[in-house]
């Protein structure tokens, strides 16, 4: 299994709208981004999702900036 196919597994998480937004990020973003970048999207699926849904309605911030800069961008793009 290609990592891009493994990582569209992990994103898919349940609920339409967080398949929608991570799903956008995989396919718009992911052949463009740095190295660093994919690990950083990597390790915010680990995240539990009522801490993604939280961050990415704008109800928290994650405190991590490497994940904030991810939140940022799928917010600019797609309001959940």
């Amino acid at each position: 299994m290609s990592t891009e196919s493994r990582l569209r597994w992990r994103a898919r998480r349940g609920t339409r709208e967080l398949d929608a937004v991570l799903g956008w990020w995989l396919d718009a973003r992911y052949a463009q981004a740095d190295a660093t970048t994919r690990q950083d999207f990597e390790a915010l699926l680990d995240t539990p999702d009522p801490d993604l849904w939280d961050w990415l309605t704008g109800h928290a911030r994650p405190s991590d900036p490497r994940f904030a800069a991810l939140v940022d961008e799928i917010r600019a793009h797609h309001r959940v």
